[in-house]
Formats: structure tokens, sequence, C-alpha cells
């Protein structure tokens, strides 16, 4: 009769470390699985779950290929975020550079005559509204960053910046599908209201 255990020849994920609401960060160090940066890491993770479900129905060539490639660098921003200032593993650094590169990507698509540069609705598009979805996935990431920061505790400014960047470029890269399919998402010519025209990811 099984007892529901694997053999112990065979290495399971579940583990039952985490039973009592506790779990290891980089290094070995445990914490509550409610602490601050548990949230900060752990919203990261969702982020990258919610850009790989964008990509997997994204059918553009190039937008699969920059969200993999973003999906692939957020790994590397949780790892950062899940090592802690006393872990006995260094913290993986995020350089500069990372920030720059999708700053290249928001100036690219800004760039293209007739990209939208209103407030936008969205719904018209399944695969940009699933970008927009990860849009504010990444804001959450970035707030619950903020509070690690806040709380006291050490985070590489690089991170903040990358987050930050990222939603805008994720906003940008729904408005290049939408444009491309020839949707206009934009919410002032739906309600007929004059006003200024923004091009931000909120």
């Amino acid at each position: 009769m099984s007892t529901g255990h694997p053999p112990k020849t065979v290495r399971s994920i579940a583990t039952t470390r985490g039973d009592q609401g506790q779990t290891g960060l980089a290094g070995g160090v445990r914490v509550s699985k409610g602490a601050v940066r548990v949230e900060a890491y752990g919203t990261v993770d969702e982020l990258n779950a919610s850009i790989g479900f964008a990509r997997a129905i994204c059918e553009d060539r190039a937008t699969s290929d920059l969200a993999r490639s973003i999906q692939q660098e957020l790994f590397t921003v949780a790892s950062a975020l899940a090592t802690a200032p006393d872990s006995p593993k260094p913290q993986v650094p995020i350089e500069t550079d990372l920030v720059d590169r999708l700053t290249t990507e928001v100036h690219r698509i800004e760039a293209i005559e007739g990209m939208l540069s209103d407030w936008s609705l969205s719904g018209d598009l399944a695969v940009a509204a699933a970008f927009n979805v990860a849009r504010t996935v990444c804001r959450r990431a970035e707030r619950a960053v903020v509070r690690l920061a806040e709380s006291g505790d050490s985070v590489q400014p690089a991170i903040l910046a990358y987050l930050n960047r990222l939603s805008d470029l994720l906003w940008l890269m729904a408005r290049q599908l939408e444009h491309d399919a020839g949707i206009d998402s934009s919410l002032r010519a739906r309600t007929g209201k004059d006003g200024n025209r923004w091009s931000r990811a909120w």
C-alpha cells in the first residue's frame, strides 16, 4: 500500500520544509514566507510567468524573442532579490546595461509612426491584453521592491530602474501589437474627450 512518499532514492520537489510557513533564501537563510524579501522576488517570479503566458500566445517573432530575453533577465533579478545581505552567497550583480537595453527598446517602439500616445483601453487584442496584465504585475513587483528597500534592507538600485523601465516597455509592446493589427485602443478616442496625450505605463 502506498504511503504517499517517494522512494528514498528519488529526490522530490515536495521537501515538506515549507509546511510551517518558512522558506529558504539563496545561501540557505530561513525566513517567513510572508517576509518582504520573499514577496519581492515572488512577485518577480509571477511577472516572469505572466510574460511567459503572453509570449506563448504571441505570433510575432520579434516580440516573442524580446519577451523571452526579458524572462531570462528576470531570473537573474529574482536571484539577486532572493539573496539576503547577510547570506553566505554573494548577490548576483544587476548591471545598468540591462536597464539601458530596455530603454533602447522603449525608444525604438516609441519612434514607430502611428504608435498610440494616449491612455489605452485593454481588451481588443488578446495577446496585447496579456502583455498589459504582465505590465500591471511588473508595477506590483516594483512596489514590492520599493517596500523592501524602505524596510531598510539592501536592494541594488539597478533592480528598481529595471522594473520601472520594463513596465513602460511591456505597455509599448502591447501597443505595437495592436498597431500592427490595425487596432486603435485609445481611451479618449472612445470617450470623445480632449486632453493631454500621454505615453506612460501608469
